[in-house]
């Protein structure tokens, strides 16, 4: 398929960092859903319907599903025979590929698993190289020069395009890449940060040094924080509504989200996303594409990262890019009240 057709319905491409990549604002992820819980069909047909409306971005991990996401993402690739040169996969390397057994070597940012693990990636995706591969969280076992060297290696050797982070902390990510710099090698141009309008500290705070100086770009995830800033959890204060995603949830994330779920932390979070629900709705917008929207106005976001059980979630995540011009600074301003948690910046540490 060209690119001039998905290119009508609107899709925005943006730079990563300083790279020469260019990815779309709104990506589509595996983890919870791709291999999981959404049969393969369905997961066919939320890539099918991503790629129509322009979405070159996907994402998975070694670990998503013990390594189905990875296998059933590959086969959408090959079912509809898209080009592989008009997508971005990315994949994150780090916990392995085996649910509920960590073997001794299979796990960590060591040179071993950083290669081993890769290999086994591109061979579930079944595809030659992935565009990104992300340090799945940092490994304060494995020497930060060794984790920098290994990273140039299947970069040197075609196994991927660049490298970046996923939930590194700021002096972490300033440590690869000050050595990279020293050892003259590549260094990490993308970082993969939780962020949304309830939780930004990290990306708006902690990271404020590393966009100018090093041009680092975000592919944020969890915009909706976990659903719950989608509206669908407005009138289940005490229990998750039947049907959610943490109600139906099997695994470790699920039975954390539930024994937490009720408490008075959870129910100030649902109180204040019960009242974005009017500012999404002078909009003309469904709340989650104001969260969706509002992660995008940041101009460190490069892409965030969706997740999607059905194609029409597809669909509404997309019609999020309709509303950007619509969030002036007075609803920007209104939003930051109801969140009560706008990072004030410093001006004398952003340099």
């Amino acid at each position: 398929m060209a690119w001039e057709e998905p290119r009508k319905t609107g899709m925005v491409y943006r730079r990563l960092g300083n790279s020469g990549l260019h990815i779309s604002a709104i990506g589509l992820g595996g983890w919870l859903t791709f291999g999981g819980h959404v049969e393969d069909e369905k997961t066919f047909k939320c890539m099918k319907q991503a790629y129509d409306l322009g979405i070159n971005f996907f994402d998975t991990a070694e670990n998503y599903t013990a390594g189905k996401s990875e296998i059933v993402m590959g086969q959408a690739i090959k079912k509809f025979g898209w080009k592989r040169s008009d997508l971005v996969i990315s994949t994150k390397i780090n916990w392995g590929a085996v649910n509920g057994e960590i073997l001794v070597n299979n796990h960590g940012l060591s040179r071993k698993h950083i290669i081993e693990g890769l290999e086994a990636s591109l061979q579930r995706l079944d595809l030659k190289y992935v565009d990104i591969v992300y340090a799945h969280r940092p490994d304060r076992l494995t020497p930060m020069e060794e984790t920098v060297r290994a990273f140039n290696y299947v970069i040197d050797n075609g196994m991927a395009m660049y490298w970046g982070t996923s939930e590194w902390s700021a002096d972490e990510i300033a440590e690869a890449i000050g050595i990279a710099k020293d050892l003259r090698m590549i260094a990490p141009v993308v970082e993969q940060p939780f962020y949304n309008i309830l939780m930004r500290n990290k990306v708006e705070g902690d990271f404020q040094r590393l966009y100018p100086r090093y041009g680092i770009g975000l592919t944020t995830f969890s915009p909706q924080f976990f659903g719950l800033l989608s509206g669908k959890y407005n009138d289940s204060p005490d229990a998750p509504p039947e049907g959610s995603r943490i109600s139906e949830s099997k695994d470790g994330f699920g039975e954390g989200m539930r024994k937490t779920y009720g408490d008075d932390s959870w129910k100030e979070k649902i109180a204040k996303s019960k009242k974005l629900k009017t500012v999404a709705e002078k909009l003309g917008a469904t709340q989650s594409q104001l969260a969706l929207a509002w992660c995008l106005k940041n101009p460190n976001v490069t892409s965030v990262i969706t997740g999607a059980s059905r194609p029409e979630q597809i669909v509404e995540n997309v019609e999020c890019l309709e509303i950007l011009d619509k969030l002036t600074p007075e609803i920007m301003g209104e939003i930051d009240e109801i969140a009560d948690n706008k990072i004030v910046l410093d001006p004398a540490r952003q340099g």
